[in-house]
């Protein structure tokens, strides 16, 4: 497969588009994101709960860790209007840059502040707004680096270019937990409480170095160069798109809300379900088992995203969109019904079954979601609908999952994923075919996203 694609110029030249380039700057991107992201959801899991919560109790300090965690997902719409504004004015690369050393910058600080036991109350609090300022970047980061592939590539191969920013949340769990899992081999338990979960947060600031020289040294997209050209550039992105194109925006939202649900219900909250740092845990799973079973759930989901993501290309976003949240469907009520005998087989087997939900859907919406909107809005109106679905699939999950549990079991909360994968699957349902579309189309070219 060739990483570089000829592209007309207006002199007749065929001047080369660098997509290998284009392909790791968003994949090396949202890996770091992602890993910066998700190593809080970890240690919410496995560590905070004491060491920021003490006076409320083993279980309920987790409960309230991982509430924490879900504050991010309350401000990544905010991240999506404020940066989705100049991504759309200023364009695609500035703004990727800035997200990834707010995100970078934010994670490293989490490394560094104190517990309850040195500053008290505080500590939560300053938790809390570093995890509001991670929401904030990630909230800008996706569409951005989603646009990077899907803005260069060529139509009939968007769906292939574009599965590589997806590919972020499968090597991030794989970093995160490997991270933990190897601070936590090398320490004893209570070195790893101590001061051995905060070696993740400090040890990000290399990948940001890292993540900021490749960021660096690409160009801005093909499609948004165009519309600065023409002077199609927008005042206000967020209230044209919401008066031109609302219903897709919250579409969009519904659709990948149970691969939000599926994701972290897998990733964060049954880290603590299945075994916790101080022994307890409705599985009884050793916090090593539980961080090897990730690493290996993350190998599936990649695999899964560029399957789908290929065949998108094939035979359209949308097939493959309906094959995964229908499958959503019945999988949660399936993994929380293997998982229960409690051995490290069993969790493997759900968590796949967990990861395979969200990667069907999820490799064509790099694509699918860019696809859907105008270039002069489109960072905006792809980072609010993936972010729209951070609240429903990501937030509400995690904050309800306990009550449910308590109440029902973990059937309570395989349910809920059920109830999420009926809408996404209603969603798709009203959403029509989009992957032959052009995303470098003047403004009067309306793109295929009529509901049907």
């Amino acid at each position: 497969m060739s990483t570089e694609l000829p592209t007309a110029s207006g002199n007749g030249a065929a001047p080369r588009r660098p997509m290998g380039r284009i392909a790791t700057a968003s994949l090396v991107g949202t890996t770091i994101e992602f890993y910066d992201f998700l190593i809080y959801g970890t240690a919410a899991a496995l560590v905070f709960g004491p060491l920021f919560f003490p006076s409320l109790g083993p279980a309920a300090a987790t409960v309230a860790a991982i509430a924490t965690f879900g504050v991010a997902f309350v401000f990544r719409p905010l991240g999506a209007i404020v940066f989705g504004h100049f991504g759309d004015r200023l364009g695609r690369k500035r703004t990727l840059v800035t997200t990834l050393l707010m995100m970078g910058g934010a994670t490293f600080v989490i490394g560094l502040v104190p517990t309850a036991s040195d500053i008290g109350v505080a500590a939560p609090i300053v938790l809390v707004v570093l995890r509001a300022v991670q929401g904030v970047a990630l909230g800008g980061e996706w569409a951005g680096a989603a646009l990077l592939p899907s803005e260069y590539a060529p139509p009939k191969q968007r769906g292939l270019y574009s599965m590589f920013p997806q590919l972020g949340p499968g090597f991030g769990v794989a970093m995160s937990s490997a991270t933990f899992l190897v601070s936590a081999l090398v320490v004893s338990p209570e070195a790893f409480a101590n001061w051995g979960w905060r070696v993740p947060f400090l040890a990000s600031a290399v990948l940001i170095a890292l993540g900021l020289y490749v960021r660096l040294k690409i160009d801005e997209t093909p499609a948004f160069s165009k519309a600065a050209t023409r002077n199609e550039s927008v005042t206000l992105p967020f209230a044209d798109v919401l008066r031109e194109q609302w219903r897709q925006v919250m579409l969009g939202g519904g659709m990948l809300s149970m691969t939000f649900g599926s994701f972290y219900i897998a990733t964060v909250y049954l880290t603590g379900y299945a075994g916790r740092a101080d022994g307890t845990g409705v599985l009884g799973l050793s916090q090593t088992t539980i961080l090897v079973v990730d690493i290996l759930a993350s190998g599936v989901l990649s695999v899964g995203v560029i399957g789908s993501a290929i065949v998108s290309d094939r035979i359209g976003r949308r097939p493959v969109l309906l094959v995964g949240t229908t499958f959503g469907i019945v999988a949660g009520p399936l993994a929380f019904a293997i998982m229960q005998p409690g051995n490290a087989f069993s969790f493997f087997v759900a968590m796949m079954l967990l990861m395979l939900v969200l990667a069907i859907p999820y490799g064509p919406a790099a694509a699918y979601l860019p696809e859907l909107f105008h270039t002069r809005y489109r960072y905006t109106g792809a980072g609010m609908s993936y972010n729209l679905a951070g609240i429903l699939g990501g937030a509400m999950p995690l904050l309800v999952a306990a009550p449910l549990a308590a109440e029902f079991g973990g059937f309570g909360v395989a349910f809920f994923l059920s109830a999420l994968g009926i809408i996404s699957t209603g969603c798709v349902l009203a959403m029509k075919e989009t992957h032959a579309v052009a995303l470098d189309a003047t403004t009067q070219t309306t793109p295929a996203t009529e509901t049907s």
